[in-house]
């Protein structure tokens, strides 16, 4: 078969190109990708500032709630999904150990002993003791690099498990902190409402008094009644969300239900993201994630595999070799002259298999096709949820401005509206309306508060931030 050597796969960056992975000459042609990384980020062109990676590794102590930073250390240290990942780098490293012994020779030992009694008529009884002892070789000499291409993916899958145990950390802090935001919203949320209750429930005195004077009538009396009472209503609502999410919470942190309730219990304001991180150029994020790297390290993994596959066609030399010693008595085994030596040698070499070889280098090329793809799809990805939670961040800012200031005018025109009602000047109507013009901008101002946070948070993750190698 005609050798020849592939293109190196490239990703364009800007100005450069880096050489991800280098191809050696093998009898299979690598795949390579056109995929072109941008220069900047479309919702913040202007980003020239280094990503911010020191920042990144703990991001949620930006937020400045201590609670959420027990609750993460916590998660971080007991999750069951963490726990788990970090077992799979312990399993990995076991096989890659595995690999490497296949490196060395392999040998066994054993011992024996022996003992026969007879009883003849004419000379009598007798009696004879044999003892023996061996020691064998076997080692498979890795003429053409077919083990260390083995041991080399399994290099690169100890990697690739590593990076996965990162990416965990990464998902599970930011599942963490935007739960915990749930949270902190329902909580705000259930606030909101207890107000908007104490002051629909003076509406409904005010309503009370004047039927009583002769003012009102009995229908605005139950009008206004009704609508206290529909505000009544959501009230469960919320509260159900408020102890669901604690419970979700504690599963995190891989405690039951309600074991951190008694943390939780007092309500605090939604943590406040603060000025947007150093976000740098989309290069620098992709170096920094590690489901990239991941991806990285699984192209090395599969193209180790392809060339292993392929030195498959190559001979194979095997050496195996043994030191035996028989003596009549124990303390005769390790006497030289007893002892017995002997080394083999096998060089083999494949002929007729049917296309075995040749099947197997196919299916381990399709893999490697498939990592490269997979490779490509996950910095698709990843640049795709940067350009999302920049755009949520931007939109969040700009509508919880605007509602700043449409609650702050509503919260004016509902006093004045009560005011006025009181002193006969407008009808009951319109102090309703006002007072739910009022909850509703203030519950959309509430929840965008939120989801502002939970767009930075989003940042945070899809910037590659909550691990490190340390942690």
């Amino acid at each position: 078969m005609k050798m020849h050597c592939p293109p190196t796969l490239f990703i364009r960056l800007p100005g450069l190109a880096v050489a991800l992975l280098m191809a050696s000459c093998t009898s299979v042609q690598r795949p390579q990708s056109d995929l072109t990384v941008p220069n900047s980020w479309q919702g913040k062109k202007s980003s020239t500032t280094p990503l911010d990676t020191a920042a990144l590794a703990k991001w949620w102590q930006r937020l400045g709630d201590p609670i959420l930073n027990q609750l993460i250390a916590e998660s971080l240290q007991s999750s069951p999904d963490v726990r788990t990942a970090l077992a799979r780098v312990e399993e990995s490293r076991a096989r890659r150990g595995v690999e490497k012994s296949t490196l060395f020779p392999s040998l066994t030992s054993g011992a024996s002993g022996r003992g026969e009694r007879s009883d003849n008529k004419v000379i009598g009884i007798t009696t004879s003791d044999s003892y023996g002892a061996s020691v064998d070789m076997n080692w498979e000499l890795d003429l053409f690099g077919k083990l260390r291409e083995n041991v080399k993916a399994a290099s690169a899958d100890l990697a690739q498990a590593t990076e996965n145990y990162y990416g965990a950390q990464v998902s599970l802090a930011a599942e963490v902190a935007d739960t915990y935001v749930t949270l902190r919203t329902a909580e705000a949320q259930l606030a909101v409402y207890e107000r908007n209750l104490a002051t629909r429930g003076d509406t409904v005195q005010i309503t009370g008094w004047r039927e009583k004077a002769g003012e009102g009538t009995t229908f605005e009396t139950q009008q206004a009644a009704s609508t206290l009472e529909q505000a009544r209503a959501t009230i469960p609502t919320l509260k159900q969300t408020i102890s669901q999410t604690k419970n979700r919470l504690a599963v995190l942190a891989g405690k039951t239900p309600g074991a951190l309730d008694s943390l939780l219990n007092k309500p605090r304001r939604v943590p406040q993201p603060p000025k947007m991180l150093a976000i740098g150029i989309p290069a620098e994020t992709l170096r920094q994630r590690p489901d990239v790297r991941a991806a990285e390290r699984g192209i090395e993994a599969a193209i180790a595999r392809t060339k292993s596959a392929e030195k498959e066609r190559y001979p194979s030399l095997n050496l195996s070799g043994s030191l035996t010693v028989d003596a009549i008595k124990a303390s005769s085994l390790f006497s030289p002259e007893t002892a017995a030596a002997s080394v083999l040698g096998n060089l083999s070499a494949p002929i007729f298999n049917a296309g075995r070889i040749t099947q197997t280098i196919n299916i381990q090329s399709a893999q490697e096709k498939q990592a490269y793809i997979t490779y490509e799809s996950t910095v698709l990805q990843a640049l795709s949820e940067v350009e999302n939670a920049l755009i949520a961040v931007n939109r969040t800012s700009e509508r919880l401005s605007t509602l700043d200031a449409a609650v702050a005018s509503a919260r004016e025109a509902a006093t004045l509206a009560s005011q006025s009602y009181e002193a006969g000047q407008v009808d009951l109507l319109d102090v309703l309306d006002t007072q739910r013009t009022l909850l509703s901008l203030e519950e959309q101002q509430t929840i965008t508060a939120g989801d502002r946070t939970s767009a930075h948070i989003q940042l945070y993750k899809a910037l590659g931030g909550g691990w490190s190698q340390q942690g």
